[in-house]
C-alpha cells in the first residue's frame, strides 16, 4: 500500500515534533482482525505507522480488541478502530514504564481534519500539560463527579 503521507506533510509534522515533543508518547491501537468488523482498521495502522516513524520519542502499540479485550476494557475501548494517546512514563520501582492516560481516544480514522487533531494531541501528550488557563483549571476543579465529553466528526 503506498504511503499516505506525502513528502511535504511528513517533512511539516517532523518540524513540529522536532520543535515541540518534549517527553516520549505512546499510542495504542485497537483493531480487529476480522476484516468485516473493522473498516478502516489497515488504513488507521498504516496511518499510526507513518506518524510514530517520524520521532523517536514515539511509540505504537498494536491490540485486538477481541485477542486484547482485557487492554481493550482497561482503556474503555469497545469500538475498531480506535487510537489511544498517552504518556510514557520513566520506569517505576519496579522498573516497569509505566503509561498515564490522559482520556484522549480517537474512533476511526484520523483523517482530514482529524489529522491536525491527531498530530496536536500527541504533542500536548509529549508536554504533559493541557494548556488550560488557570481560571479552566481552577472551574474544573470544582466538578463533583465525572463528565464524558465526546466530539463527533464526520467525514464528509
Amino acid at each position: 500500500m503506498p504511503n499516505l503521507l506525502n513528502d511535504d506533510i511528513r517533512g511539516q509534522v517532523k518540524d513540529l515534533f522536532d520543535a515541540q515533543l518534549k517527553q516520549p508518547v505512546e499510542v495504542l491501537f485497537f483493531g480487529s482482525s476480522i476484516k468485516e468488523n473493522c473498516e478502516y482498521c489497515e488504513e488507521t495502522h498504516q496511518l499510526l505507522e507513518e506518524v510514530i516513524s517520524i520521532s523517536e520519542k514515539l511509540h505504537l502499540n498494536v491490540y485486538d480488541i477481541d485477542q486484547d479485550s482485557s487492554t481493550a476494557q482497561a482503556y474503555h475501548v469497545d469500538k475498531t478502530p480506535t487510537t489511544v494517546i498517552a504518556a510514557k512514563n520513566d520506569g517505576d520501582l519496579s522498573g516497569k514504564d509505566a503509561l498515564t492516560d490522559f482520556g484522549i481516544r480517537y474512533a476511526g480514522i484520523p483523517s482530514g481534519h482529524e489529522f491536525s487533531s491527531l498530530i496536536h494531541s500527541i504533542v500536548l501528550a509529549s508536554g504533559r500539560d493541557s494548556g488550560l488557563k488557570p481560571e479552566t483549571r481552577q472551574l474544573l476543579s470544582k466538578l463533583t463527579k465525572p463528565i464524558h465529553l465526546q466530539v463527533f466528526v464526520t467525514p464528509t
